[in-house]
């Protein structure tokens, strides 16, 4: 008796079909994640995208649906560079560092505590979820020092302190404001934080978005610390994606001037947060839609991730 042949799968049931089974390859992924906070440091030109922007906020709300704790916290280095240009303030920067006086700092508190703080609260709970605004200064959540670097002249071998002004660095950070809102499960509260902190004295500092949320994500001990940025990951001398470095060849790659620019802070966070307790970070392209999702929900992932040794 001759079979009768099965009609191929229409195209809407052909892509039925691949979702159900990208959502139950994702299964062992989404249970390794299952209550675990992720820190997420959200920057760079990808906030500025509206489509981007969207798609961000509803990969974040689909997280604390599937039962994480994300915690944002942002970056706005082009809104305040534009800001600054605006107002015919001039602005420099020392190893990705913006150097930030008094009337700069005005300005950075601003912009990010103001207009893009806000504009990611509204656009997670445009999504569905329920986001909350802060800084590093509500409920002394990051207490922060004077920043110091020092440089080396090249000619004379002499290193010279850099004074970066109102920039900051994290000395201590108190989650309890954090675990307040992850305690409140029926809410399914998100924290959206800006990157400025407050100073024993009551001044405010401008701390780089990748070092505060390093911070943020080792005193919460987070899962995972995932550092959006401009660029694909980290790229090696001849410009291809590591997919993966130990702590000891993040270190190597600054030292030998792999690392350039705003990626040696982005290596440094990564470091310290894994040497402090925090199992990975990862340093993914914000600008790649649904970024996030593929690197912990699928097998290849996204970007760079810095392990411990």
């Amino acid at each position: 008796m001759t079979k009768t042949p099965s009609a191929p799968p229409s195209a809407p049931q052909a892509d039925a079909f691949l979702t159900a089974k990208t959502l139950s390859e994702a299964l062992p992924y989404i249970q390794r994640y299952d209550r675990e906070t992720i820190v997420i440091k959200y920057g760079g030109h990808a906030m500025e995208n509206e489509e981007l922007a969207a798609l961000f906020a509803k990969d974040v709300v689909l997280l604390k649906l599937l039962g994480m704790n994300p915690v944002v916290l942002h970056g706005g280095g082009p809104q305040i560079g534009r800001m600054l240009e605006k107002l015919g303030i001039v602005s420099t920067f020392e190893d990705g560092l913006r150097v930030t006086d008094a009337a700069s700092m005005e300005i950075v508190e601003m912009v990010l505590s103001g207009g893009i703080n806000k504009s990611i609260v509204r656009a997670i709970n445009a999504a569905g979820g329920k986001a909350v605004g802060l800084s590093g200064a509500d409920a002394n959540l990051i207490t922060a020092v004077k920043a110091t670097r020092t440089k080396k002249d090249p000619d004379s071998n002499i290193e010279r302190v850099i004074d970066l002004g109102y920039v900051g660095e994290p000395d201590k950070v108190d989650p309890s404001v954090l675990k307040a809102l992850a305690a409140q499960i029926e809410d399914d509260f998100i924290p959206v934080v800006a990157p400025v902190g407050v100073g024993e004295d009551g001044r405010s500092f401008n701390i780089n978005a990748d070092t505060a949320a390093g911070a943020v994500a080792a005193a919460v001990g987070a899962k995972r610390l995932m550092l959006l940025t401009d660029v694909e990951g980290v790229l090696d001398a001849k410009g291809e994606l590591v997919k993966q470095l130990s702590c000891e060849q993040a270190k190597a790659l600054i030292a030998d001037g792999t690392a350039k620019g705003g990626m040696i802070p982005k290596l440094e966070t990564a470091i310290q947060t894994v040497e402090q307790g925090v199992e990975a970070t990862v340093i993914l392209d914000g600008r790649k839609p649904h970024a996030l999702l593929m690197e912990l929900f699928t097998q290849h992932g996204s970007g760079t991730l810095i392990r411990g040794n």
